[in-house]
């Protein structure tokens, strides 16, 4: 019998239903549950109308790292009642500036081995400590808290050879950076990143986990890398080694792909606007002037991150037209650079010094100037995500980034000579002080409820005719940003459907929000990869209270697809891609014996009343998925089968 994997190992213990042969549909039990406030409150309300007084998982955390720019009530609304929520149900409260969530969790929770199921699409993070951590939407999140299983496709296994060590002024960002040159944004979808190799050796859990935070940008399920003695040391060095195990892959164990990667022959990388898979070398691109840098995210703000951006601008001046602003990732890793004294160095060279938060990486402040350049230490540079529709954002290492700071230029810190060295902390400083455990007495929790947060949309049954217009028609790579905005404006009001449908893919055309109300809904028409990005549900709820009634694309990205049949709209491949340039924006589309279709096979005839011919689309489900769908959406289908 051949050897297994680590994804084939961790699945096999987790497996509810299904057999892991890639592209059949499996579910799998979920050990943890992260949330984020941005997502978080519609997973509770979620939570709650399923009735579960008590979450069933071994571990549920909610984070508050997004929505912390409190200019009004309403964000500080929806952390009382998630701090509430979690207190009365079983969850673990995070407090607002204890950190970005994939961060803390990475050090205060992750374990190898596990299997983890966050309402953000970053959350393959945990991949780096060896677990399976996958985003999705919250109505999957809440399921899971409830004790149901996660279901989806089983992905291909891609090994990821890492080979060598990388050369100085090299790190884990650029590895990443060069995969998505590679394989660009949809070059991960239905695969699962498995790294091995003698280049392991010589990355921290750290560095490993900004390669599997960043494999989200790939399109890819999830990513991991083994759990071994590295994994130990950062594991003891939080005070958890109780808690780690070896996870290995078999000797003989098999893959459905290998990419090889020569880590000896990469050079400092960036990735130009707009998109993550931009990629070129820093001395390609060239000393491009520069109005801004950020250097934080989920991505990159450990502790090892900034100690290396500490010692770059140590005794330095940020230049004078440059602003520098730095987000510690975590209270510790903002505790401990405040005792050695790198916190001080960062403030003396001019960095502006941010909460613990995700901040500028979600467009939470620190919009750049108009028409500025941005370098950011992020995982995300789409258009207008950053606050400014004219800003230019390009995406580097923190080590890329702290010399741009200093040289007011796109810089290649090969130039700054001498490489520097951080090594990993023997301890890190423990105090979860700002992590609250659940009440012992749930029954004296009142969960309080601001008058921001308003009912979510529910989907009906689905009809047995299915009609409308095309309200609109997209290309390629269309992101969530551009579906759901979420810029500091908007932000606040995520618990709130009726007003962000007022600006829904309104990035692309202002005017859709208002026409599609007055439609009463219809269909939309995109290229591939539709909905990239961000696992906020919002970008199909939104769509939902407007009336969407399905999308037809060339193909979808994931979570979103996820998030569409989760709502009840139905998410529609083209088989033949030319008909996509046939449909004109205004056609009327018609789905005859809607149900009847859905139920018999996966191609469904839709009729082009305005033009008179019919054309097919696929929808590809499983037989439970298309029981969701036919139910209006998965909330309908879990009480209906409770």
């Amino acid at each position: 019998m051949l050897g297994k994997n680590i994804v084939q190992k961790i699945i096999e213990k987790h497996l509810v239903s299904g057999n892991m042969n890639a592209g059949e549909e499996i579910s799998i039990k979920i050990d943890q549950t992260l949330t984020q406030d941005s997502t978080g409150t519609m997973a509770y309300l979620q939570f709650e109308a399923m009735d579960i007084p008590r979450v069933k998982t071994k571990r549920s955390v909610a984070y508050i790292d997004h929505n912390t720019l409190q200019a009004g009530f309403e964000n500080a609304d929806d952390h009382k009642y998630i701090q509430t929520v979690a207190a009365k149900h079983g969850i673990y409260f995070s407090r607002p500036g204890n950190g970005i969530c994939h961060q803390v969790h990475l050090e205060r929770f992750g374990r190898p081995g596990w299997t983890l199921l966050g309402s953000d699409s970053h959350t393959p993070t945990g991949g780096g400590i060896g677990m399976i951590a996958i985003g999705a939407g919250g109505l999957d999140v809440a399921v899971a808290m409830a004790g149901g299983p996660y279901y989806l496709t089983m992905p291909k296994v891609c090994n990821v050879v890492l080979k060598g060590k990388l050369q100085p002024w090299v790190s884990a960002k650029d590895i990443i950076l060069e995969l998505l040159r590679r394989l660009t944004v949809k070059g991960g979808v239905g695969r699962i990143f498995e790294y091995s190799g003698d280049g392991l050796e010589h990355l921290t859990v750290p560095e490993r986990a900004t390669i599997t935070n960043m494999g989200a940008e790939l399109g890819a399920t999830t990513s991991i890398f083994p759990s071994d003695h590295k994994t130990y040391e950062f594991m003891k060095a939080q005070g958890r080694e109780d808690e780690w195990i070896e996870l290995k892959a078999d000797a003989d164990a098999e893959y459905d792909e290998e990419i090889v990667i020569d880590l000896a022959t990469l050079e400092p990388l960036v990735a130009q606007p707009h998109s993550p898979d931009r990629v070129d070398t820093v001395e390609n691109v060239g000393p491009i002037k520069v109005d801004q840098v950020c250097i934080g995210s989920c991505t990159n703000s450990s502790y090892m991150d900034l100690m290396k951006v500490a010692q770059i601008l140590k005794g330095k001046t940020v230049h004078p037209d440059v602003s520098l602003v730095i987000s510690p990732g975590s209270k510790q890793v903002n505790t401990m650079l405040a005792q050695n004294g790198a916190l001080a160095d960062l403030i003396d060279a001019g960095a502006r010094i941010l909460e613990s938060a995700c901040g500028p990486c979600i467009g939470m402040g620190q919009a750049p100037a108009t028409d500025a350049v941005s370098v950011r230490t992020f995982n995300r540079n789409f258009y207008g995500r950053s606050g400014t529709m004219s800003a230019n954002v390009y995406l580097s290492s923190p080590e890329v980034a702290a010399a741009t700071a200093l040289e007011g230029v796109l810089t290649d810190p090969r130039s700054l000579g001498e490489p520097i060295e951080v090594e990993m902390p023997k301890a890190f400083v423990i105090n979860d002080n700002s992590i609250i455990p659940p009440a012992e007495n749930p029954s004296e929790i009142e969960v309080v409820r601001g008058p921001n947060i308003k009912p979510f949309p529910i989907n009906s049954e689905l009809a047995e005719k299915v009609g409308g217009q095309v309200l609109m028609i997209m290309e390629d790579n269309i992101t969530t940003d551009h579906i759901m905005p979420s810029n500091a404006k908007l932000l606040p009001y995520r618990s709130n459907i009726p007003h962000l449908s007022n600006f829904c893919l309104a990035p692309i055309d202002p005017s859709f929000p208002e026409r599609a109300k007055n439609a009463g809904g219809g269909f939309l028409v995109a290229g591939h990869n539709y909905g990239q990005g961000s696992s906020r549900e919002h970008a199909a709820l939104v769509p939902l209270y407007l009336g969407i009634k399905g999308v037809i694309a060339k193909s979808f990205a994931r979570i979103h697809e996820s998030n569409f049949i989760n709502s009840g709209i139905l998410p529609l491949v083209f088989e033949d891609e030319a008909d996509y340039d046939r449909i004109e924006q205004g056609d009327e589309l018609e789905i005859q014996n809607a149900r009847e279709q859905v139920s018999s096979g996966d191609i469904l005839v839709i009729t082009n009343t305005t033009k008179g011919y019919n054309f097919n689309v696929r929808l590809g489900l499983s037989s439970r998925l298309k029981e969701v769908i036919l139910e209006g959406g998965l909330l309908n289908y879990t009480k209906k089968n409770a």
